[in-house]
């Protein structure tokens, strides 16, 4: 009986610390987006959302990564102040230029989150899941951008070139955290 009602009593504290976990998550992610340096040349700016984005789904997995973006995604569409500065926000930035790498962060947070859950966890497998997930985030980015442009040549210069350099950094310091963080002694209150 006894063990009956701890589980019970477990069961609300555990869904309370997983819902802090995925708006914790999406908060996180929309303190990177205020980290923004907007480019001349192009319409989609520099930020450290990418990096947040890839971090959630290695630490917190699949769903849980998935459940944060979807959540961030909304607060953004309901006109909460999430996406970059440099931007117009709420539908009319999911809808702008920057629409497809946004719309792309749930399941790239699942992705990542998915290859961290199905292997070892060291560097080298953490930043072969960063590097997919950003690979998936940067299709769906620049679809929406020759979507927009109806050129191929103006979606990738506008949407890719510029970002390469930035974007390794991102894996790799993402790939790092994370492995760092899972292997850390859990201690729980």
């Amino acid at each position: 009986m006894a063990t009956t009602q701890t589980l019970t009593s477990a069961r609300p504290h555990d869904w309370t610390r997983q819902i802090a976990l995925i708006v914790g998550a999406s908060l996180f992610v929309a303190l990177c987006a205020r980290v923004a340096v907007p480019l001349p040349f192009t319409p989609v700016p520099l930020t450290l959302q990418n990096f947040g984005v890839l971090l959630i789904g290695l630490i917190l997995g699949s769903r849980r990564g998935f459940a944060a973006l979807a959540l961030y995604l909304a607060e953004g569409a309901a006109g909460l102040p999430v996406f970059s500065p440099t931007g117009r926000g709420g539908i009319a930035q999911l809808l702008g230029p920057t629409g497809g790498f946004l719309i792309a962060y749930p399941i790239v947070a699942a992705l990542a989150g998915w290859i961290m859950e199905h292997s070892r966890r060291v560097f080298s497998r953490a930043a072969v899941a960063a590097l997919s997930a950003d690979l998936v985030l940067f299709a769906g980015g620049l679809t929406w951008l020759f979507v927009l442009t109806h050129s191929a040549t103006q979606a990738l210069r506008f949407g890719l070139y510029w970002f390469i350099f930035a974007e390794v950094i991102k894996i790799m310091m993402a790939a790092a955290i994370a492995v760092r963080w899972r292997r850390e002694p859990k201690v729980y209150a």
